[in-house]
Parts: C-alpha cells; sequence; structure tokens
C-alpha cells in the first residue's frame, strides 16, 4: 500500500517523487548536451527545488 502522501502518475505508475527524479535525470542530460543555455539550467534548478521540497515531505510524513 501506497504512502497517502504519494501520488501516483497513471500513465507510468510513478510516484510524484520518482517523476522528479527522472525529470531530473533528464534536466542534466540536457545541461550536458547544452551547459552554455541559461534556460536549461533554470528548468534543472527547478526541479531540483521541487525534488528537495518533495524528499523533505516525504521524510517528514515517514516520522
Amino acid at each position: 500500500m501506497s504512502d497517502s502522501n504519494e501520488t501516483t502518475t497513471p500513465a507510468t505508475g510513478a510516484t510524484a517523487t520518482e517523476a522528479l527524479q527522472q525529470a531530473m535525470v533528464g534536466q542534466l542530460m540536457a545541461i550536458i548536451g547544452a551547459p552554455d543555455d541559461k534556460d536549461v539550467a533554470r528548468a534543472a534548478d527547478d526541479i531540483v527545488q521541487a525534488l528537495d521540497v518533495r524528499l523533505r515531505e516525504d521524510r517528514t510524513a515517514a516520522a
């Protein structure tokens, strides 16, 4: 049974946390492909910030 704090993405079955982790990997690959693109860097930063918040929420819910 999943934690009530986790939402599941219907198409993939991934939790919100897993979806953010996958998005982060994709964004890091984009940075490798375009290291000087500030928009790519900003998008990656947004995902890292969102993942950080989500992981903190998950940790608090588990406590």
